[in-house]
């Protein structure tokens, strides 16, 4: 079987209605998959105001708004519509991105149907009932995901030491990776804007530490807030640049006044502000790969950042920046001490991230996933009749 045989129907629960490294990475998956002449359906809940244009053909699955977070719908299911457009399709395999319950319905589908089923891992579900008081509910959440994830014939992550948390899970034998890739393009340290900074309010001779994603409680707003005030308690003196939007945006800004909040950026004026930082402060612990981690690197910043999955496979601790115990708040602060009171230091760490993230190219990385594809495939006959 060749690449242009394949015929993929791949389920996401967010396929195009808000911007992050897990949407983003499964529509480049798909326009490289159509380059390569592969036919790909792509069924996903749909809202009247999606944050970009979707790649390939979309099929709207039914779903409801999730209270108090109207950005994300929540598929409900795969309805008679839906099973004849897969009737009509004919996939060979089946690609689900997110444990809801429409992939749980798919799942069933394929394996009646003799099809084999691929699930990639984008972020640790499992971790997000803790920032919503919810700790209890771990694991009921991490049985619920093993049962699903068993039921696929393999699983793909963009870390190893990702891969390694959900072998440890025991949530499948068959677990490969799906790496991360960076446009070298957009993401640069040729893009730094100083005039931009200014703009903002930071000035030249400020070190300004970073924050980049989603303004999300899960991605560790709380620590990265108390880390500032720990450098404001020692008197280091330095701005604080958000690059992002999100529910807690509100939050964020409050709990951080003098920060300057330059909003969503996309595409150019993405990489602008990247470079733009100084040095890039990422306590996340729910990432599987941090795909803002590497857009930093190739920008040529150093990078802080929670010692968990993604980070770990991406920085070299002591050599490209700095992982730290997750939580940790003094060893954060004296971590972005050392970058913002040593410039050679940070110019140095910078450079050996830059040179990490030379090796991260998105059409080695997509064809891993199509070569996946074609193993199931042959491993698992369809069914006739």
């Amino acid at each position: 079987m060749q690449m242009s045989d394949l015929r993929i129907a791949l389920f996401s629960g967010n396929y195009n209605m808000t911007t992050d490294g897990a949407n983003r990475a499964l529509n480049r998956l798909v326009e490289y998959l159509l380059r390569q002449g592969a036919q790909v359906r792509v069924y996903s809940p749909t809202n009247a105001d999606p944050a970009f244009t979707p790649t390939g053909d979309l099929v709207s699955l039914p779903s409801f708004a999730i209270p108090g977070r109207s950005e994300y719908r929540f598929p409900t299911g795969i309805n008679r519509r839906i099973k004849r457009d897969l009737d009509a399709f004919k996939p060979n395999v089946v690609h689900v991105s997110s444990p809801d319950i429409s992939a749980h319905r798919v799942v069933s589908w394929a394996r009646r149907h003799g099809i084999p089923v691929l699930s990639s891992v984008h972020t640790r579900f499992d971790t997000y009932p803790r920032y919503y008081n919810m700790a209890w509910a771990e694991p009921v959440l991490t049985a619920v995901l093993r049962r699903f994830y068993r039921r696929c014939d393999a699983l793909v992550t963009p870390s190893e030491s990702m891969a390694q948390v959900l072998r440890d899970q025991r949530m499948n034998y068959d677990i490969g990776i799906w790496s991360r890739g960076v446009d070298r393009t957009v993401f640069n340290p040729g893009r730094r804007d100083m005039a931009w900074r200014q703009k903002l309010g930071v000035a030249d001779q400020e070190v300004a530490v970073g924050f980049l994603g989603r303004l999300v409680m899960e991605k560790g707003l709380d620590v990265f807030s108390d880390t500032i005030d720990e450098l404001r308690s020692r008197g280091v003196a330095h701005s604080v640049m958000v690059i992002g939007e999100g529910p807690a945006r509100e939050w964020f800004e409050a709990r951080l006044p003098d920060a300057v909040f330059a909003g969503f950026q996309g595409g150019a004026d993405l990489g602008r502000a990247v470079a733009s930082m100084d040095v890039l402060f990422n306590p996340s612990i729910t990432e599987t790969f941090g795909n803002v981690t590497l857009e930093a690197m190739a920008c040529g910043l150093p990078v802080v950042a929670a010692a968990a999955t993604g980070s770990e496979s991406l920085v070299d601790d002591g050599h490209s920046g700095r992982l730290i115990r997750p939580g940790a708040i003094h060893h954060f602060a004296e971590a972005l001490r050392g970058y913002i009171e040593q410039p050679a230091l940070r110019e140095q760490h910078g450079a050996a991230g830059e040179a990490r993230s030379m090796d991260f190219s998105w059409d080695r990385i997509n064809q891993a996933v199509a070569d996946t594809y074609l193993r199931l495939i042959r491993q698992k006959p369809r069914k006739q009749g």
